[in-house]
């Protein structure tokens, strides 16, 4: 994938990820006083935009450049993206509140795309669960081209609006949050395809995978997840932690993936509802589906619904979670475990398992006429391979995949920002 970087990349995002974010400088601004930045790691070199008031006003955005921003607490803030007539647009937004705000139990983000005349191409929302642990979250906006959808067709202007869906909810805290952005395009097919998505195939839950756990640390962002392809998978998580791991999924190829809590042995007692929370999303960001996973101490799992195979024709299905596998490329598991854990169970690490099957001969996609933005995000290639077998990003060299294997860089980084999180949710309780 042309937005991948390097473990030296991983090791800038990652450090940066504990400097102030946009959203947390204008905050302490208005209050005076210091608001905890959230350690989530942006996309290296990422520009920072400010979100409009009025569409008059939007920042055009580009495919393939990775956009910071931030979201106010009510209202709207509107982006521009200039699009052709033949092309499939989808641009991603994550949310990345600071670790001390405070969300109610349906707070979270809305996004909608419309055309120049104010016709509606899509609306997408995300939230934060049950057990309301603010962490980064994304939805994205939509621009098809498709014979069943007669809207936002023309070439032209179209806007994107990100909103809160209930920052005046019970709990919700005032605060700004952190935006990343990516706009993505993806070309018409050469030929003709397939007006109705795939009416039969294997929707049998399969055993998860067994085997002896390896150890792969996640990464704290889209921009630097960890790749991971089968196999059973190790990390330890923090509460009020989110870890990203990406996984390379070739056309025609069906994705399974089970996560399980340990046990721990720090004693305590209680139940937390949601307390690990898994989400899968497509190459664009673009959310698939998710399990969530109650806590009371002993060993938990859950597995992640049914996926059909990816096929280019899934984006004709009336289940979004059937939709959203429409293309090859790299899927995107992000686990996030609740900071309310900490009140009963302590600070951990806790231990967790993701056992990862990828089932299904891979086969040839589309023909596309084109080539998407950036180049060669809906498509696996040799090096994203290799990079999911070694648990690092594809290009590194010898010396620099020996620093991530080791837990050096990007995991000495990420500890930094598990520390603020740490900390800000004893010190709530605490209060």
């Amino acid at each position: 994938m042309a937005v991948r970087l390097g473990v030296v990349g991983v090791v800038l995002g990652a450090t940066a990820a504990v400097a102030p974010g946009p959203a947390a400088v204008a905050a302490a601004g208005a209050s005076g006083a210091a608001v905890t930045p959230s350690p989530y790691a942006f996309a290296d070199g990422a520009r920072s935009i400010e979100g409009a008031r009025s569409t008059a006003d939007a920042v055009i955005l580009k495919p393939g450049t990775a956009y910071k921003s931030s979201l106010p607490s009510s209202g709207k803030v509107s982006y521009s993206i200039e699009l052709d007539a033949v092309s499939n647009a989808y641009v991603s937004v994550t949310a990345a509140p600071s670790p001390d705000s405070t969300v109610s139990v349906i707070d979270g983000l809305r996004v909608s795309m419309q055309d120049a005349e104010g016709n509606s191409c899509s609306v997408d929302t995300a939230s934060f669960g049950a057990a309301r642990s603010p962490h980064p979250i994304a939805a994205w906006g939509m621009r098809e081209i498709s014979p069943a959808k007669p809207l936002c067709r023309k070439a032209g202007t179209y806007y994107v609006s990100v909103e809160r869906v209930d920052p005046k909810g019970e709990g919700s805290s005032p605060d700004a949050w952190d935006l990343e952005l990516l706009a993505m395009t993806e070309p018409r097919t050469a030929k003709a395809g397939a007006t109705s998505a795939p009416e039969v195939w294997d929707s049998a839950t399969p055993q998860p995978l067994q085997g002896e756990a390896e150890r792969r640390r996640g990464g704290a962002g889209f921009a630097v997840a960890t790749p991971l392809d089968q196999g059973v998978w190790r990390d330890d998580i923090r509460p009020g932690q989110t870890v990203f791991y990406e996984v390379p999924v070739d056309w025609g190829r069906q994705l399974h993936v089970t996560a399980e809590l340990g046990s721990t042995d720090a004693g305590g007692t209680g139940y937390t509802p949601g307390a690990l929370d898994l989400a899968l999303y497509n190459p664009a960001r673009g959310h698939v589906a998710d399990v969530s996973v109650g806590y009371d101490g002993d060993q938990k799992s859950g597995s992640l619904p049914p996926l059909p195979p990816v096929d280019h024709a899934n984006r004709n299905a009336a289940v979004g979670q059937v939709g959203a596998m429409r293309f090859a490329g790299s899927y995107y598991l992000v686990a996030h475990l609740a900071e309310s854990v900490a009140d009963s169970f302590g600070d951990g690490p806790f231990k967790m398992t993701l056992r990862v099957r990828v089932s299904g001969a891979a086969k040839s996609g589309p023909e596309y006429a084109g080539e998407s933005r950036p180049a060669g995000v809906f498509e696996v290639s040799d090096q994203e391979r290799q990079a999911a077998a070694e648990g690092v990003a594809g290009g590194d060299d010898t010396a620099m995949r020996a620093v991530a294997v080791g837990g050096i860089g990007t995991g000495s980084a990420l500890l930094v920002g598990l520390g603020v999180w740490t900390v800000v949710a004893r010190r709530r309780s605490a209060v």
